[in-house]
């Protein structure tokens, strides 16, 4: 069984994408980060960084103590690890869908966070960041539907944890000011994964 801490975000959505494709039994335990419970000494203790998400695997591989894991990128890969499942075994094709993950977690997530931010939350009008941030995700975006026109899935043939690490971002596309159509093949790679089960298990399991 699988602890998963968590609030309805995109990193949230990420391990419960997983999760749903690899049928891993897990428990939600919500975190209000609006009313600050990530800073709670109990969270800390699993997530330093006060950021969902957060996991506690009882059931590790290893068959030691339950290991806690933060950082989705970093959370994605030890469930692929433990599982075998949604990372290749082919080492062209992993290494291909590895550096496609931390392209997620290094860019396309926090440009866009940055993005979120500044067009929606922020307590003034900043013209230059929103310019900046806007500017800066029409880019990645551009270089998402320029891979995802040579590959069916961001790492190659196969659906990866690549996919699940940027699916919830770019599900996002109008949240960020921009238009999907301008990218067609990002706009079919959303659909098809939007259709997958798992995918729909996921976004619903999150949403109770």
């Amino acid at each position: 069984m699988i602890d998963l801490y968590y609030a309805p975000t995109p990193n949230g959505y990420k391990i419960t994408l997983f999760l749903e494709e690899a049928g891993l039994p897990y428990t939600i335990h919500p975190i209000n980060i609006s009313t600050g419970e990530q800073f709670k000494p109990a969270f800390l203790a699993i997530a330093p960084n006060n950021k969902i998400p957060a996991i506690v695997d009882h059931q590790p591989a290893d068959g030691g103590e339950p290991v806690s894991l933060f950082e989705s990128g970093a959370i994605l890969l030890y469930l692929a690890n433990k599982t075998g499942r949604l990372l290749s075994q082919d080492t062209r094709e992993r290494t291909e869908q590895l550096q496609w993950l931390f392209w997620q977690v290094a860019g396309f997530g926090p440009m866009l966070g940055q993005n979120h931010h500044f067009n929606h939350y922020a307590s003034e009008v900043v013209p230059y960041a929103i310019k900046r941030y806007v500017e800066e995700t029409q880019r990645l975006y551009s270089v998402l539907n320029t891979q995802l026109e040579k590959t069916a899935y961001l790492g190659g043939s196969e659906y990866s944890i690549a996919d699940i690490a940027t699916y919830p971002w770019a599900k996002c596309y109008e949240h960020q000011k921009i238009d999907v159509r301008d990218y067609p093949a990002v706009e079919k790679w959303l659909d098809k994964i939007s259709k997958r089960p798992a995918t729909k298990a996921a976004y619903n399991e999150s949403s109770q």
